[in-house]
């Protein structure tokens, strides 16, 4: 079972030449508590500081989990947990993770997943537990004041997909997710 949103901190082996880390192990994150399979890869390109992405997952039968880093530049990563019956329902955890520091944050099924860029030029990749299905896609409005999210944003505003600026607010959400006994939390591996 996993243990719920996580905060994986890969190690880095360095030399004069550069670093080399191990970015995916399956035993290690079997040891964690991760132990969804993988089936698919995405990278996305993001030109421009502030732009966000999400908050997006899939619903049953093709629920996603996703385990997410930055390869390059920098980001906040955030989930927010979509579990109906949870204490925690509607809150959310966050994470910067960057090129340079190598941590990779992993997002269970039943959490919305999203991520705003720092800088200009980011790149993020991830591996999610299910393939994109069309008519699974869903979304949470990313400026739903309800999920208090402080989005930490250059003057010029959010930088946004026509898509993610018509999804629906929380309380528009019946949520197809079910609370598994573990309240929102960050854990750090």
């Amino acid at each position: 079972m996993t243990l719920g949103v996580c905060l994986v901190k890969t190690r880095r082996f360095e030399d004069d030449r550069g670093w080399f880390s191990e970015t995916y192990n399956a035993p290690k994150m079997i040891s964690l508590g991760i132990d969804c399979t993988f089936v698919q890869d995405n990278q996305s390109y993001s030109r421009y500081a502030g732009t966000i992405r999400g908050i997006h997952f899939q619903r049953p039968p093709h629920a996603q989990a996703k385990l997410v880093r930055c390869v390059k530049g920098r980001i906040v990563d955030y989930a927010i947990d979509l579990r109906r019956g949870s204490p925690t329902y509607g809150h959310h955890v966050s994470a910067e993770l960057s090129a340079e520091n190598g941590h990779q944050l992993f997002v269970p099924v039943g959490f919305g997943h999203a991520f705003v860029t720092l800088g200009e030029g980011v790149e993020v990749a991830y591996k999610v537990s299910d393939v994109y299905s069309p008519q699974s896609d869903g979304g949470i409005l990313w400026s739903d004041p309800t999920l208090g999210i402080d989005w930490p944003l250059p003057a010029g505003g959010a930088v946004l997909s026509a898509k993610d600026q018509a999804l629906p607010l929380l309380a528009e959400f019946d949520s197809p997710f079910e609370y598994d006994g573990n309240p929102l939390q960050l854990i750090e591996a």
